[in-house]
C-alpha cells in the first residue's frame, strides 16, 4: 500500500477569529463568544488572551466573568460562522477533493498524490495557511502525518498558527512523550483509569500489552493500543448528506410562559423550514425536544401523512407535540427545540385542490428571498414579535 499523506487543518479560536476579522479592534484582547455576562450560556470559544486566565470552551459564562471580568463578551452569529466555514471548505477543496469536515472549523484532508503539485506536502500546507489568512482573515494550524490520529495530534500541538509534519516512521516517537490525554478519544474518565494504572504518557500506553488493554477497555482498548503506536488505517471520508435539520434554544431562565415557548418554537420552525427549502427537499417527520428544570430531557415526534417544507406545517405539528408534553409534565422548561427528518427530494406534489398550501409555499419562498437579502430578522410573523 502506498504511503498516505493526511492533513488535519484546524482554525484557531474560530468564532473569536471571525469576530476579530470583522472588527480588528478586538485583536490582542481577551474575547469570549457565547453570550453576554449574566446569561446562563457557556463559552463557545475564547481567545488565547482569555485562555491565559483559565477560560475554555463549555465553561459557564458566570465562571468566565469571575475569572476574567475584563473580557469582551459577544453573543456570536452562528449563520455568519457557517458562511465563513463554507468558504474555508472551498479553499481546502482546491487542494484535494478528499475532505472530511469535522464541524465548522476543522477537517481532515487526504493529500496523497496532490503534494507534488505544490513542491512538497510542507509547501502545500503553507499555501493552505496563507490562503485562509488572505481570504478569510483568520489563522489555521495544520498537522501532517501518515494517518488521521497522528495528524490530529500534530495540529493540536502546533497551535496557535503552526504546522507540524510528522515524517513516516516517526509517529510513535512523536506521540511517546505527550500526556495520554492528548490522544483523541481519551477523555477525563479514561485518563483517570489510565492514571490509576500508572499510565501518564502515550509512550507508556503504547508499552502496555494489548491483552491487558482489551481486558480493561474491551474493543476500545485495541483502538487505544493502535493509536498510541501511531497506527490508524481509517480513511478520510466525505460527509454523508444531511438526514435531519434542527434548532434548539436554552433559556436564560426556566419558564412556564406558554406564549414565549410558542414564539420560540415558531421562530425555530421558520429557521428549520428555510434551511429545508434551501436543500430543495421535503420532510416526512417533525420532532420536538424539551429539557425541564430538573434536566430531564424528552423528545417527541410525529410522522406526517404527506411530505412538507412549509414553516406553518412544521410549527403546527411542533405545537401539537408541545401541548401534549406540557400536559404530561408541568415543570418549567429550560430548553426547547424542533427538528425535521426523513428528508426526500421534492418529488412530493402539493394537491391541485389545496390552494392554501400552494399560497403558503409561494409566501415562504418570497420571505426566504427577502431574508437572504436583508437578514433573517428582517421579517417576523405576528407570533414571534413576542421574542422582542
Amino acid at each position: 500500500m502506498a504511503q498516505r499523506t493526511i492533513m488535519h487543518i484546524d482554525l484557531d479560536a474560530f468564532f473569536v477569529s471571525v469576530e476579530q476579522a470583522a472588527n480588528p479592534e478586538l485583536r490582542g484582547k481577551p474575547v469570549v463568544v457565547g453570550g453576554k455576562p449574566g446569561s446562563r450560556g457557556v463559552v463557545a470559544t475564547a481567545s488565547y488572551e482569555a485562555r491565559a486566565f483559565g477560560l475554555h470552551s463549555a465553561m459557564p459564562l458566570s465562571t468566565a466573568v469571575r475569572l476574567c471580568p475584563q473580557a469582551i463578551f459577544i453573543e456570536g452569529n452562528y449563520h455568519h460562522y457557517a458562511e465563513i466555514s463554507k468558504k474555508f471548505m472551498v479553499i481546502l477543496a482546491d487542494f484535494s477533493p478528499f475532505l472530511e469536515p469535522m464541524g465548522l472549523d476543522e477537517a481532515y484532508m487526504d493529500g496523497t498524490g496532490f503534494e507534488s503539485l505544490h513542491g512538497s506536502i510542507h509547501q502545500m500546507g503553507l499555501k493552505i495557511k496563507q490562503r485562509v489568512k488572505d481570504e478569510l482573515g483568520i489563522i489555521a494550524s495544520i498537522g501532517i502525518a501518515s494517518c488521521k490520529v497522528v495528524a490530529k495530534v500534530a495540529s493540536d500541538e502546533s497551535k496557535p498558527d503552526g504546522l507540524i509534519e510528522v515524517p513516516p516512521g516517526s509517529e510513535a516517537a512523536f506521540l511517546a512523550p505527550l500526556a495520554v490525554r492528548k490522544l483523541p478519544g481519551v477523555g477525563k474518565k479514561t485518563e483517570q483509569v489510565l492514571t490509576g494504572l500508572g499510565i501518564r504518557t502515550v509512550g507508556q500506553l503504547a508499552g502496555m500489552p494489548l491483552t491487558a488493554l482489551k481486558a480493561r477497555f474491551s474493543v476500545f482498548g485495541e483502538m487505544l493500543y493502535r493509536h498510541a503506536k501511531g497506527l490508524d488505517n481509517s480513511p478520510v471520508t466525505p460527509p454523508e448528506e444531511s438526514k435531519s435539520i434542527s434548532r434548539e434554544t436554552t433559556f436564560k431562565e426556566d419558564t412556564h410562559d406558554i406564549a414565549f415557548l410558542l414564539a420560540t418554537l415558531r421562530y425555530q420552525s421558520e429557521q428549520v423550514g428555510a434551511d429545508l427549502r434551501a436543500t430543495g427537499k421535503h420532510a416526512k417527520c417533525v420532532s420536538i425536544k424539551l429539557r425541564y428544570s430538573d434536566f430531564t430531557t424528552i423528545t417527541r415526534q410525529r410522522t406526517l401523512p404527506q411530505l412538507t417544507d412549509l414553516d406553518q406545517t412544521i410549527f403546527q405539528i411542533g405545537n401539537d407535540l408541545l401541548q401534549k408534553a406540557l400536559v404530561d409534565n408541568r415543570l418549567a422548561i429550560r430548553l426547547i427545540g424542533i427538528g425535521i427528518s426523513g428528508l426526500s427530494e421534492s418529488g412530493n406534489q402539493l394537491s391541485l385542490t389545496n390552494i392554501t398550501d400552494q399560497r403558503l409555499e409561494k409566501l415562504n419562498r418570497t420571505i426566504d428571498r427577502i431574508r437572504d437579502k436583508y437578514g433573517f430578522a428582517a421579517i417576523q410573523t405576528g407570533r414571534t414579535i413576542d421574542l422582542r
